[in-house]
């Protein structure tokens, strides 16, 4: 006979042939869901713990929310109705009802079941502690079935589980750098924490003081903000962290008494605190021998106003000899103020820090959820058109992705705080809360979940699709990727559908990820033909002459501005830009919306952006008129039109541009340091985002190898490569020397190829790593944007 338990690691979502097994060998497992539109509420009596209290609040509010259904809420059994039965701790006896199956002993696990008769059925959520209490809510509240005047559950339900992870939490900074919440006010605040407990999240870091520039969206005071979260967490019975830096110099002893005396004061305003997070860098520059006093000193301030408090380090951008240092000092003395180490973006592997870290110590994990490019995790196999107009913190759903991350990366942690800085990352988000309460979730099952519980049982398999859609619109070159196209489609499908949705901030983000991927698309294709026909204008410049060519030419680039394409779908965008403002505070534009800068989600600021070199050729142009020579003018014109089309027999890669590199060979660097030898594209962020420069010059990588197959081996061929700083080239194996332009960091540099490699007709390009660069800040580091080999006539 079938094991109904199959139930309960399924959830419900049996396919159909084991869904066909299971109703022949379990009679009634498939019947007609439960009504509890009825149904009665019914909680413990007397003084309960303010998690327990707030879960029958949740319930009550969250169904009212969904269905307009008011459940009536009691302490007495009532006869003769359904029953929602909600306890943190075992049944009361005065409730003559006891349940058949009882939770767990991990704490914040629970039991979530349904038994009796179908008129007057009871569903249990049984909580091992009143924080499970409420996740059991959450769970009930992703599965029940609901629409106006309508509230079911499948009548099969038996949930028992716990969490794996004991630190699952997101950081809401109320600052002037998010990019949404520093518009909330504490309702909104409220409302998101209790929705990120639906997926399991039992922790919120907030941001008290760190960046204090003014915002005209801010509603209410900071400090007041501060308190109203610190409240909410205690109502809620969840864990409540600071992250407080410390951006200058810790030698400076004013500064420092000053930081001390807001920590005093938030310690004091704040009900309950579990966590202090003080990042060593990013921000800051302090050396762990001014840390280690510093957080000393603050131990002294918290422990008298919250004595189970514990300080957290985080060894972002430190040196070796800085994390030596941390390491040295923790095995020798043990503080007792101190909970554990934070891993985030900089620190060093996580496995090498859970190895150093004594056991009586935790690891938690501060993963980037919310950046798309020069973060943790930038988009794989990103094209630049979507990194030119999306940018850092566009919506970015990454479900499959960020899974994958997950699996990687978690193991080795007590569980994680992500760092968030908008809305914008609301999938991401849920996808790493559930996968830390149960790892062997797959990203379609909790989007299911997702889509249920915020939009609709009605379709939450089609919307699931359709946030998976999106993030594979991401994947590769856009100009052939007409998914992209069908993913509008769906969502224009689902938009008619379900149009009461359309006051909802997640489906807002849906749809102006779907529009702007198209429309991105679209102009791409369309900017690209323009600048092939400028081109082609330009290399006739002899005959044409070069002042008639030039004119030509930008009249044809003109074209992007004078003729747009696909208008609708560009009104479109402004108008859920507008949407998403109002209904969640997304700042989507600096002069409009007040973000606080044009990389923080900023997208309608650069939904015009030319995605071709008009801007660039434009100042080439103006360069080329005020030569004298029309030999010249015309020879450095017939240059640029010849620029990514060297000719027969020679080839043009743009190594950091996914849709211009087909001899470019990629390592993901994300698969960990024993396959980490190519470093991640990056998309460089010049000007506010609206440099002039040539875009194929915006974008680098240090790629796996550059390979050509079926070379002529009698040719002449020349390597030319073209980026910043140096460029320690290998051809076949061997080092070779620039014969041109190696005296200058920022030339063309040309590399002779020997004969001896073309032997075999395939050369193979690889490039070593800069030397003495370690003492320079990032952006000074050598890159490499283009390569071609070049075969002389």
């Amino acid at each position: 006979m079938l094991d109904l338990s199959v139930c309960w690691r399924w959830k419900g979502r049996l396919s159909a042939a084991p869904a066909l097994l299971l109703a022949l060998a379990c009679p009634g497992a498939f019947a007609a869901p439960l009504n509890l539109a009825n149904a009665v509420v019914v909680v413990r009596s007397g003084q309960l713990p303010d998690a327990e209290k707030t879960a029958a609040v949740v319930l009550v509010e969250e169904v009212r929310k969904r269905t307009g259904i008011q459940l009536p809420v009691s302490t007495a059994w009532p006869p003769g109705r359904p029953v929602i039965a909600l306890a943190g701790a075992p049944a009361p006896a005065a409730w003559k009802h006891s349940p058949s199956r009882l939770p767990g002993s991990h704490p914040e696990g629970f039991r979530l079941y349904t038994e009796g008769p179908r008129a007057t059925p009871v569903v249990w959520i049984l909580g091992r502690d009143a924080r499970g209490a409420l996740f059991g809510v959450g769970d009930l509240l992703r599965r029940m079935d609901w629409s106006q005047g309508k509230l079911a559950l499948d009548s099969a339900v038996d949930i028992h589980t716990a969490p794996a992870y004991a630190i699952r939490g997101h950081q809401l900074g109320y600052r002037a750098q998010a990019n949404s919440y520093d518009a909330w006010t504490p309702q909104q605040f409220e409302q998101y924490i209790r929705e990120l407990t639906f997926f399991g999240v039992n922790a919120i870091e907030g941001i008290p003081f760190q960046d204090e520039r003014p915002t005209p969206v801010m509603k209410w005071p900071r400090r007041e903000i501060n308190r109203k979260i610190g409240e909410i967490c205690k109502r809620y019975g969840l864990d409540y962290w600071v992250w407080v830096p410390a951006d200058f110099s810790l030698n400076d002893k004013a500064k420092r008494a000053r930081l001390l005396a807001q920590c005093d004061e938030f310690f004091h305003d704040t009900p309950e605190l579990t966590g202090f997070s003080f990042p060593g860098g990013d921000p800051g520059d302090n050396p762990p021998e001014l840390v280690m006093p510093f957080l000393e000193d603050v131990a002294r301030l918290l422990a008298p106003v919250h004595p189970h408090a514990k300080i957290w380090l985080s060894v972002q951008q430190y040196k070796a000899s800085q994390t030596d240092y941390v390491f040295d000092y923790i095995k020798q003395r043990e503080p007792e103020w101190l909970g554990g180490l934070v891993a985030g973006p900089s620190s060093p592997p996580l496995r090498e820090m859970r190895e150093r870290l004594p056991r009586r110590y935790q690891l938690r994990d501060y993963p980037d959820l919310t950046h798309n490019k020069l973060c943790q995790y930038e988009v794989p196999e990103w094209d630049q058109a979507f990194a030119l107009t999306l940018g850092r913190e566009a919506v970015n759903p990454r479900p499959v992705e960020y899974a994958a991350i997950f699996a990687r990366t978690a193991g080795y942690t007590d569980g994680f705080i992500s760092y968030s800085d908008g809305i914008h990352d609301d999938v991401n988000k849920t996808i790493w809360s559930a996968l830390s309460w149960d790892p062997n979730e797959t990203p379609g099952d909790i989007l299911v979940d997702y889509a249920r519980v915020y939009f609709t049982s009605a379709a939450p398999r089609r919307i699931a699709d359709g946030i998976l859609a999106l993030e594979r619109n991401w994947r590769g070159p856009a100009a052939v990727n007409g998914a992209v196209d069908g993913t509008l489609r769906l969502w224009q499908q689902l938009e008619k559908l379900l149009p009461r949705l359309e006051t909802n901030w997640r489906w807002q983000m849906c749809l102006l990820r779907a529009n702007y991927d198209e429309y991105v698309r679209k102009r791409l294709i369309h900017e690209t033909e323009l600048e092939d026909k400028a081109n082609g204008i330009l290399e006739n410049a002899a005959a044409l002459g070069s002042t008639r060519a030039m004119t030509e030419a930008a009249a044809v680039l003109d074209g992007a501005v004078n003729h747009p394409v696909h208008a609708e779908l560009r009104t479109r965008i402004v108008a859920l830009c507008d949407l998403l403002y109002h209904s969640i505070g997304l700042q989507s534009s600096v002069p409009k919306y007040h973000a606080i800068g044009e990389e923080r989600g900023a997208v309608l600021d650069f939904v015009d952006y030319p995605l071709n070199n008009r801007w660039w050729l434009e100042d080439q142009f103006q360069r080329i008129r005020s030569l004298s020579a029309e030999t010249e003018r015309v020879r450095e014109l017939t240059g640029l039109a010849r620029w990514e089309h060297p000719g027969p027999g020679s080839f043009y890669d743009a190594v950091g541009d996914i849709a211009k590199s087909p001899h470019v060979v990629r390592c993901d660097p994300q698969n960990g340091p024993e396959l980490k030898r190519a470093r991640a594209t990056t998309f460089w962020w010049w000007d506010q985002g609206k440099s002039r420069e040539r875009l194929t010059v915006q974008v680098s990588s240090w790629p796996e190898a550059v390979v050509y197959e079926a070379l002529d081996p009698k040719g002449g061929y020349v390597v030319r490569t073209h980026g910043y700083g140096q460029s320690l080239l290998r051809i076949n194996g061997e080092r070779v020397e620039p014969a041109k332009g190696g005296d200058s960091p920022t030339a063309i540099q040309e590399f002779p190829v020997d004969a001896k490699y073309l032997s075999g007709r395939r050369l193979v390009l690889t490039w070593d790593p800069p030397k003495n660069e370690e003492h320079l800040n990032w952006r000074k580091h050598s890159r490499l944007s283009e390569v071609w080999l070049i075969k002389k006539d």
